[in-house]
């Protein structure tokens, strides 16, 4: 497996903590093996880890993604909501476990996903905190990308989701009325 290289300053994902900034690369001595490893600084969480270099790649750390990663995550948004009968324990595993995947489409689907109860006062606790977290990390990379703030980044991604919801419900409407008329005639 080949290496990945960052250099101090770079903006990284690292998929138990999502957007980090690398502060530098340090080597230490740990049991007679010496180990180069790459200092990462959560400002948010004010954590910094130290991930070997040669194990970087296998922990999912990860460049921030590509414009065109964010046009896929925008029609992932914009896709619709899919959601299983199943146990809700057993979908929260995994939405936890694509929260946690580092992957940014799996992290939109979530948001998506999630994103329908928003509003709903009997909604669970443990969705909420899920939602939130999910968009909390997505809203990290997209603010990271595009220099804004988090919450400009929040408001960008939930008002694509609404945006595509209201033309979704528009499409219905018409679709209804035109087989209402067609029936009429």
């Amino acid at each position: 497996m080949s290496e990945i290289d960052f250099k101090t300053g770079s903006k990284v994902v690292y998929p138990a903590h999502g957007v980090g900034e690398i502060a530098g690369v340090e080597s230490q001595t740990i049991s007679g093996m010496n180990i180069t490893a790459y200092v990462v600084s959560f400002e948010k969480d004010k954590m910094t880890l130290r991930i070997p270099v040669s194990r970087a790649k296998a922990s999912g750390l990860r460049p921030l993604c590509t414009a065109d990663d964010l046009d896929k995550v925008r029609k992932t948004l914009k896709a619709r909501a899919r959601t299983s009968r199943g146990m809700w324990s057993r979908r929260a595993k995994e939405y936890e476990t694509k929260i946690n995947s580092g992957n940014i489409l799996s992290l939109a689907e979530v948001v998506r996903d999630l994103h329908k109860n928003v509003d709903d006062p009997d909604r669970s606790y443990s969705e909420r905190v899920i939602y939130e977290n999910a968009l909390d990390r997505l809203a990290g990379e997209v603010s990271a990308i595009q220099k804004i703030d988090l919450k400009q980044a929040s408001a960008v991604l939930i008002k694509t989701i609404n945006d595509n919801v209201k033309a979704m419900a528009v499409k219905a409407e018409e679709e209804e009325h035109e087989h209402e008329h067609e029936e009429a005639a």
